[in-house]
């Protein structure tokens, strides 16, 4: 007969699992804390994601006793009384998804080990200094302007480099050109002297939305079996930005065994309406499941009020399925999505979501391994391929330590 694991035996296995892959799973729940820096520094050999670097946003610290006994005695910031009927309709999806969320804080507080050593995850002595110097690219506006087509990158073949040879450092042209990393090993690059990182067989186009359809696959069976997309639905006229979106070739995009397609949406009511109704089914996905990611401080307790109403500390990703047949043999094989699940992590720079390849691989249909593209990407990861107008943000080498 097989013995039961006791409690402290059980937590002492998860965070030994978790030290090696970055993913705790709570109480073997849906529920999983994520440290995105372990799961992202799987993409490197010779280089290091640092974690000052990552966690690189201030929260102040946790409220004391006699602090909420003072709050109380304040006009309390949550759902305001005079509500439009949009609004209610927000009100009421909150209280919904509330015993969720709360349900979820709940067993990170249970995991004593994995909140001792929090702190110090999301903290890193060695690099501080690493991370005062970061000088952001402004891409966006590069790639917008006269000068984009005579900007060219320099990529360094490490092999290259050490021999001695000419091949060690190639120009390529930046914007609206396909660039592959073919090295098994993470390669430097530089640009205006900047040097960033580049994990190994990443590819990226960095354009605008009219140079997307050249990842398009000649072949559907070469096509994408996970499609991320983190659009920026706060910059500019949202309506008109949410507008354009529609025209994403998701579809085209999709391996011709269908894709797995995981969308950030912001908790805007008025946008979620747009991109149930109108937006994924342009895409041709007829169904989305609810996925949460909760927020909190490297003590583990929320970095705001969960019932504050216009800033939650948690963000919405919806995954839904397009060009897939549910009674073929791929999809038999996969774990479906049925219920919704927490993620649960402390969060980077302004936006940054969490790294999802490692969360979602259960539900990816097709073959192994999966293609993936994240759309409106930030960073580069191994293996992947990253579209949008700034994919080199979170790549420049002062982020990184050496191993």
């Amino acid at each position: 007969m097989r013995m039961r694991m006791e409690p402290r035996g059980l937590e002492a296995e998860l965070m030994k699992s978790f030290m090696e892959s970055g993913v705790y799973r709570l109480d073997q729940s849906d529920v999983v804390f994520i440290d995105p820096v372990r799961l992202l520094n799987d993409s490197y050999s010779r280089f290091r994601l640092s974690p000052s670097a990552y966690y690189s946003r201030h929260f102040p610290p946790s409220s004391t006793p006699d602090d909420k006994r003072k709050r109380k005695r304040n006009k309390p910031r949550h759902a305001p009384l005079n509500l439009n009927e949009r609004e209610l309709c927000a009100e009421e999806r909150h209280q919904q998804v509330r015993p969720l969320l709360l349900n979820a804080h709940r067993k990170l507080l249970e995991a004593s080990q994995l909140l001792k050593i929090l702190p110090r995850i999301v903290e890193s002595e060695a690099a501080l200094e690493c991370r005062e110097r970061v000088v952001e690219q402004n891409f966006v506006e590069l790639g917008s302007s006269w000068r984009a087509p005579f900007c060219e990158i320099a990529l360094k073949n490490p092999q290259g480099l050490r021999s001695g040879l000419s091949e060690g450092r190639k120009l390529v042209p930046l914007f609206d050109n396909i660039i592959s990393v073919e090295s098994d090993d993470d390669i430097e690059a530089e640009f205006q002297n900047a040097i960033y990182v580049l994990p190994p067989k990443s590819l990226f186009l960095m354009s605008d939305l009219r140079q997307v359809r050249k990842l398009i696959a000649g072949d559907s069976a070469e096509g994408f079996n996970l499609i991320v997309i983190d659009p920026p639905w706060e910059n500019g006229s949202a309506r008109q930005k949410a507008m354009q979106f529609m025209y994403l070739p998701v579809k085209e995009l999709a391996h011709s065994d269908g894709a797995l397609v995981a969308l950030w949406v912001t908790n805007r009511q008025k946008l979620q309406d747009f991109v149930v109704k109108d937006l994924l089914p342009a895409w041709g996905i007829s169904h989305a499941t609810p996925f949460y990611w909760l927020k909190v401080k490297p003590d583990g307790s929320l970095i705001g009020d969960l019932d504050l109403f216009h800033h939650r500390p948690y963000e919405l990703l919806l995954l839904g399925y397009v060009n897939v047949d549910f009674n073929s043999e791929c999809m038999k094989t996969i774990k479906h999505l049925k219920e919704s699940r927490v993620i649960i992590s402390v969060p980077g720079a302004y936006s940054r979501k969490p790294p999802l390849g490692k969360l979602l691989e259960e539900y990816i249909p097709g073959q192994r391994p999966s293609r993936c593209i994240e759309l409106f990407a930030r960073e580069l990861v191994a293996g992947w391929t990253s579209w949008g107008n700034e994919p080199l943000h979170f790549q420049d080498a002062t982020y990184y330590l050496g191993k």
